[in-house]
């Protein structure tokens, strides 16, 4: 999905030019190394290191071969003379190259993600911190429950995605190995000395084990990573999809001058780019299972994992680009009704201070079993009945008995919700 919202430097990355230039990086690394060992004669190196390959040279080839690297190594080998085509690939196997190269490509790819992350938990922290004390209620199982701050919940968006950058630290860090060890990892071909000498070019660690390819489980917790990411994502924009729903309407996603929400309603605002955020993290999601599935391969290695890794890996890692970056739009852009937040919090007279009716109850010495029904009583009659809470409270002789009119008034005040927002922020260091 290459869009506005996705940075052409990822899509250059998984581009198939970028696929063989890597490889032919890593070809030529190698040589470098056998040279470093007197294994190739330094005229024969020069060669290769000059080397280049044709990409519709590489396609003709392929479709005769039905070998992608087969004919990958011809088409470099038509760009070099005899003498040093036959240095070329020595005592390699391919997946000595592919799995360097796709660790090379890996790291390029978390590198972006990673800045998507800082960008746009920049633009949530200037949210957060704009609206520290934005109050509005919170809401558990979708019902008002007590107020909260609208920078409390950017501040939550913020300290989930610093989690995810630091697991996407850890899972490009884990991938920043590379493998030249031969056919089934003995080095019987291709000597460890070898292997240190490419990485070591590369800025790749060497994979202490491999078989013909490093394990698997090495990519399924990259790809978990992705996932999470999306998750996250999706949870946030539900969130905004939650609030821009008509009978709330306190926060809307951006709505740009001659867009449109309806082909039959002219008055639509919908909240589709949240919408399309929610279904692309399912899409992301569903790469986690095949990417667990490749890691139990054959004995030291069969083919089913490859052709799944061609689509699920440049494809999560574009997405997860894509969603990171329309996301950020979205909350640069966030249409925010304090107003609207204030009319909803006395939608239900009151009953959102019921636990700090109950607790009052408490410290003047009423047992919580007795406490309990008494405010709950009197909450379901303002349900029903539409009375606000604190007038059925100063009514109810149980409550007056306990508590004056000043101690019930300042038990339905909001700001006393807001009392260690502070604190948190300097918690998460916002």
């Amino acid at each position: 999905m290459i869009s506005r919202y996705t940075r052409p430097q990822m899509a250059r990355i998984w581009s198939e030019d970028a696929k063989l230039g890597r490889w032919l990086q890593v070809e030529i690394a190698v040589a470098e190394a056998w040279a470093e060992l007197g294994r190739i004669p330094p005229e024969a190196l020069e060669h290769l290191r000059k080397a280049s390959f044709d990409l519709q040279q590489w396609h003709h080839y392929e479709q005769v071969m039905h070998h992608d690297f087969n004919a990958f190594l011809r088409t470099v080998a038509d760009s070099l003379p005899a003498e040093a085509a036959s240095y070329l690939h020595l005592g390699l196997t391919s997946y000595d190259v592919e799995d360097t190269a796709l660790s090379l490509a890996i790291q390029e790819a978390s590198q972006l993600l990673l800045d998507d992350i800082d960008a746009l938990r920049e633009a949530i922290a200037e949210k957060a911190r704009q609206h520290k004390y934005t109050v509005m209620v919170g809401r558990t199982h979708g019902v008002h429950a007590e107020p909260t701050s609208l920078g409390l919940k950017f501040a939550s968006w913020w300290d989930e995605l610093g989690r995810h950058r630091d697991r996407l630290a850890q899972a490009k860090e884990e991938l920043a190995v590379g493998k030249v060890s031969g056919a089934v990892g003995t080095h019987a071909t291709v000597p460890p000395e070898v292997e240190e000498k490419v990485c070591a070019r590369l800025g790749l660690r060497v994979a202490p084990t491999s078989d013909q390819v490093i394990p698997r489980d090495r990519h399924a917790h990259f790809l978990t990573t992705l996932a999470l990411i999306g998750a996250s994502l999706e949870r946030f924009a539900t969130e905004v999809r939650h609030l821009q729903r008509t009978e709330v309407r306190e926060v809307e996603e951006p709505f740009a001058p001659g867009q449109t929400g309806s082909s039959a309603m002219p008055h639509k605002r919908n909240p589709e780019k949240c919408e399309r955020l929610c279904g692309l993290a399912r899409l992301l999601r569903s790469y986690v299972v095949p990417a667990l599935e490749n890691v139990p391969l054959w004995h030291e290695r069969d083919i089913s994992h490859s052709s799944v890794e061609r689509v699920i890996i440049p494809d999560a890692c574009t997405l997860t680009d894509y969603m990171l970056n329309l996301f950020t739009q979205i909350v640069k852009g966030l249409r925010i009704y304090p107003e609207r937040m204030r009319q909803n919090l006395e939608l239900t007279r009151g009953l959102i201070f019921s636990h700090r009716v109950l607790l009052a109850l408490m410290e003047k010495g009423m047992p919580r079993h007795i406490a309990y029904p008494i405010v709950q009583n009197n909450a379901m009659r303002s349900w029903e009945e539409g009375t606000p809470l604190r007038q059925l409270l100063a009514q109810d002789p149980q409550v007056s008995g306990l508590l004056t009119p000043e101690e019930l008034d300042s038990l339905f005040n909001v700001d006393y919700y807001l009392r260690y927002v502070d604190h948190t922020f300097q918690r998460l260091g916002l």
